[in-house]
């Protein structure tokens, strides 16, 4: 991995920087590994050309902001997050986040890391809405997301596939002004 120290996001644990080419073999371990695969949908297997291909995507995009995740103590990447389908003109966006070094599950990175972002989504970037899809299933997301201040909006029923079996997609978002209630 770089050892430049880049950071764009900053938090007192955690920062936020931009997604290099280095960083490609992490994102490619996680993307295939097989509990991450099944509570974010990946279906596909990322090989190298993929995640050159899913790379090439993110750095182009003008409507998407990808960062890995680092813990500051030991400079150690552990996930990634971003914003996608960013639309300035409706002022929404989603995000996305993943922790893919599963020992720093359930260590307050990922809520570090999120407030970050969305810091950045309704500060900087002055969207208004923020959504996400959650696999129903995934209780701990569900919570997580709520804990930060989502909300359960609608239900996508049997929207997800994985593995022989039929799930619910659950759809969630924050507005701005419910954000900032919560940080006051």
């Amino acid at each position: 991995m770089s050892d430049r120290k880049i950071e764009f996001l900053s938090g007192k644990r955690v920062y936020l920087r931009p997604l290099e080419k280095e960083d490609l073999p992490l994102i490619q371990k996680w993307a295939n590994d097989p509990e991450i695969r099944r509570l974010t949908g990946e279906v596909a297997p990322m090989n190298g050309a993929n995640a050159e291909s899913f790379y090439t995507r993110v750095v182009e995009d003008r409507d998407r902001a990808w960062f890995v995740v680092v813990v500051r103590q030991d400079e150690r990447p552990i996930g990634e997050a971003g914003l996608l389908r960013m639309f300035s003109a409706w002022r929404t966006t989603d995000l996305s986040i993943v922790l893919g070094e599963k020992d720093v599950w359930n260590q307050g990175y990922g809520s570090e890391a999120i407030h970050l972002l969305l810091d950045y989504a309704f500060g900087n970037l002055n969207f208004h809405r923020v959504a996400i899809g959650v696999i129903g299933f995934n209780e701990n997301a569900l919570r997580f997301y709520e804990k930060v201040g989502f909300r359960r909006e609608g239900i996508q029923r049997d929207g997800y596939f994985y593995a022989g079996r039929y799930s619910d997609f659950v759809m969630m978002s924050l507005l701005e002004e419910d954000y900032r209630a919560l940080q006051r």
